[in-house]
């Protein structure tokens, strides 16, 4: 036999702001997480942009529209009261002469009602491109804005490292002129030289900062919400690189592409329909006559429209012709435009491959081997100090250029994603 047993209000209501609190954290750490990589970056994009959901549900609503626009069009009932005595009026239909009763349908000839639900079906297609459209033009402004999130990031931990460089070399200049083996002038230039890194760390903590306002905004978020670090850049994939796969891709997949084809075709679709009023309609109905309180007559009956105004008709189906060709000609612009797009990107993308590999495979390493030599000879009084401080700088400069590149890189990536419609 089971009792009941009573649970403290106050320990009920613990256990809940307990639970809810768990929540909220989970909530908040993976929020934490937020800006470490590029993948968790376009997840929270498609979650919880509002502007995608906005589209989402436009989509949703025109898919609704092709079943009734291929319907019937509502029947028509109707009552009439007949021969009602001057001397005496009445609305009564057992004291009029006689009431008729009507139900009326109307029937479109030729392919009317399955041009409507085509031209309907046109526009769900145009929705769904459209969403498609502005979500890689969301996704290419989140990647745009998280790699340049990412340069900051790095530029300022370059930055940071360089400052610590220097703080050693001023320190090795100190303990030579101490000894009398380097002049004063050796501390003074890296002490300048410190100074002018810090200088640098506070233009590029403020960039850092725009940067994650920037991508904060791509995101729908405060701008001073909090982001992680920014890790890693993305590989170049040889997809990026095959300018003939590339153009294939993007004339299937483009969305921009596919909004102008749904538009031409819903075009073409109401051009047809247009042609098709040339065919009467027709409309079939039945009657009952009422004479006091019995039905004593019926009545059948058809109706038929004449497109008889000819010089509408054609007005009509000039405007619509034009249209479809106006639609035509759009899509034709669009997909010579993204070809060009497409054509720019990739070539500044293989450019970058090149220059990338020339700066991180040859150059920084040269520059490294060079201050590696120069600090050797400094330290055994061979070279001065400014030989020592323009190899340093040639390694900060190469550092800062290689993270250049990598972010043009990135940010020609994301173009030529959203030209080709789909993540490389």
């Amino acid at each position: 036999m089971f009792r009941r047993i009573a649970v403290p209000r106050a320990l009920f209501a613990g256990t809940l702001l307990a639970l809810a609190g768990g929540v909220a954290a989970q909530g908040i750490a993976a929020d934490g997480a937020l800006g470490r990589d590029l993948r968790g970056v376009l997840e929270f994009l498609e979650a919880r942009n509002p502007e995608l959901r906005a589209m989402a549900l436009e989509a949703d609503a025109a898919r609704q529209r092709p079943g009734p626009a291929g319907a019937l069009p509502d029947p028509m009932l109707s009552m009439e009261l007949r021969d009602i005595p001057v001397s005496d009026p009445t609305l009564s239909p057992a004291n009029a002469g006689s009431t008729r009763y009507a139900l009326r349908q109307m029937f479109p000839l030729g392919d009317k009602r399955d041009l409507r639900r085509g031209i309907a079906e046109a526009g769900v297609a145009a929705a769904d491109a459209r969403r498609g459209a502005t979500l890689a033009e969301l996704r290419m402004r989140a990647k745009t804005a998280y790699s340049q999130y990412w340069y900051a990031t790095q530029a300022y931990r370059v930055t940071e490292d360089v400052r610590r460089l220097m703080t050693d070399l001023e320190q090795i200049a100190r303990v030579r002129y101490g000894t009398g083996l380097v002049p004063q002038q050796d501390v003074i230039k890296a002490q300048t030289e410190v100074t002018s890194m810090r200088t640098d760390l506070l233009m590029l903590g403020s960039e850092r900062r725009q940067a994650a306002a920037r991508l904060n905004g791509a995101l729908a978020r405060p701008a001073d919400a909090p982001l992680a670090d920014a890790e890693t850049p993305r590989e170049i994939p040889a997809r990026a690189l095959d300018f003939a796969a590339l153009t294939k891709t993007a004339a299937q997949r483009n969305p921009q592409l596919a909004v102008q084809a749904a538009q031409l075709t819903g075009a073409e679709r109401n051009a047809a329909l247009v042609r098709a009023n040339r065919w009467p309609d027709l409309t079939f109905g039945v009657a009952g006559i009422q004479r006091g309180t019995r039905l004593t007559d019926y009545e059948l009956m058809v109706e038929v429209n004449i497109p008889w105004q000819r010089d509408v008709l054609r007005a009509n189906e000039g405007e619509a012709l034009a249209m479809r060709n106006a639609a035509e000609a759009k899509r034709d612009a669009a997909a010579v435009q993204l070809q060009s797009d497409l054509g720019q990107n990739w070539a500044a993308l293989d450019a970058l491959r090149d220059q990338a590999a020339i700066l991180g495979d040859t150059l920084l390493p040269q520059a490294q081997l060079t201050f590696e030599s120069a600090l050797s000879a400094y330290q055994s009084g061979r070279v001065d100090f400014g030989t020592l401080l323009d190899a340093q700088r040639q390694i900060y400069r190469t550092r800062l250029d290689l993270l250049k590149v990598q972010l043009e890189q990135q940010m020609r990536l994301a173009e030529i994603e959203r030209i080709v419609g789909e993540e490389l």
